[in-house]
């Protein structure tokens, strides 16, 4: 079994239930552990990453920093440290927030159903974007970030508007 086609399954308590793979469940909309980390740095601005355009789904569309799933028997914050360095070439300490449920239907037919904790850190580093990942990125301040998805909601993921909405990211 290649860990990395594999999901987590969970409870609406995070309780595991086994594992399926990643596209299955995707497909399904069976809900699954994730993450998504927030890199803040000295001036209060946020890291926003451009997801790839050959993404399996929200391709092209601005989200947080990075990302993921953990693989089974991975830690989440293990999972945050690898998917941070792998798709922005970054280290620093990361801390688990907090965490929300989420689902959303996508136009390709894939369902994201995701137990999604919600992890934060600090740095000042020049993000090395991995172009297989990552598009683009840019710093900008959360009052930015709100002001423009008002006027372009279409242009982020559904993961971190919900994540923003729930008033736990900030400086």
């Amino acid at each position: 079994m290649n860990e990395n086609d594999f999901v987590v399954l969970v409870d609406e308590n995070d309780n595991e239930l086994g594992v399926m793979k990643k596209m299955l469940a995707h497909e399904k909309g069976v809900l699954h552990r994730a993450f998504s980390v927030f890199i803040f740095n000295s001036k209060g601005e946020l890291l926003l990453q451009q997801r790839a355009n050959h993404k399996y789904h929200s391709a092209g569309l601005w989200t947080n920093t990075c990302c993921s799933h953990p693989r089974p028997n991975e830690t989440i914050k293990d999972a945050a440290h690898r998917r941070l360095f792998e798709e922005m070439g970054m280290v620093c300490d990361l801390k688990i927030i907090d965490n929300f449920i989420y689902k959303a239907n996508f136009d390709n037919g894939l369902i994201e159903h995701e137990f999604d904790y919600i992890i934060k850190g600090f740095s000042d580093a020049v993000p090395a974007i991995n172009k297989d990942e990552v598009e683009s990125y840019k710093w900008l301040t959360i009052e930015k970030i709100k002001h423009d998805i008002k006027l372009n909601p279409s242009h982020y993921t559904e993961w971190f508007k919900i994540a923003l909405e729930s008033g736990k990211i900030d400086y």
